[in-house]
């Protein structure tokens, strides 16, 4: 398959505002999950962010270490001017692949499915190594068949099982009972931990 889904590829997707994955705002499964968490310290990475809805939520509501990554420019440059106050450092324009550091917490949504699907295991070992003893791997992936015409790119919960299970524990892999309307039985809320 390996689609060219480089930085160009995203830039452009953005600049000409063909974005249909973007919903407008959290979505509630994520929204839910973040609501509940009691450490606001916590380090958190959101990667291929986009628009970082995500994000924008929760440092408003408090979380004081959280970093978001995208490969494209014009999604990052958006949240900086929507939150002017955020330190530069918080905001990381690269390729996932090349980030070094460890997190507590990272949150999938909409990252996994729009890498080509040649990368899956490269994004397991890379989510291993990011993630701190006992870190966590929060977020949705997609659940319908996997096609070759994408992103976004589909799966199933038996091939996420075969996929994370040799990196990570699995804690809760099932279909979101919370998902917005367009994504209704078509997305899988997880819950992973460090191995």
């Amino acid at each position: 398959m390996m689609m060219k889904l480089n930085s160009d590829y995203w830039e452009n997707r953005y600049q000409n505002n063909d974005i249909g994955w973007d919903c407008g705002g959290i979505t509630t499964p994520l929204k839910e999950y973040f609501d509940q968490l009691p450490d606001k310290n916590i380090k958190i990475l959101i990667p291929g962010a986009g628009n970082g809805y995500e994000f924008e939520y929760i440092v408003n509501n408090g979380f004081t270490n959280v970093f978001v990554l995208d490969y494209a420019q014009t999604p990052i440059q958006n949240l900086k001017e929507k939150l002017p106050n955020i330190d530069d450092n918080f905001f990381i324009f690269g390729d996932f692949f090349d980030l070094e550091d460890n997190f507590d917490l990272i949150v999938e949504q909409t990252f996994f499915c729009a890498l080509d699907v040649n990368l899956r295991s490269k994004y397991v070992e890379k989510m291993h190594s990011l993630l701190k003893p006992n870190g966590k791997l929060i977020g949705l992936l997609f659940q319908f068949p996997l096609t070759e015409v994408g992103p976004p790119f589909g799966g199933s919960i038996n091939e996420y099982q075969n996929l994370f299970s040799n990196y990570l524990t699995i804690k809760k892999l099932e279909t979101a009972y919370n998902s917005i309307k367009p994504r209704k039985e078509n997305e899988l809320f997880f819950i992973f931990t460090k191995k």
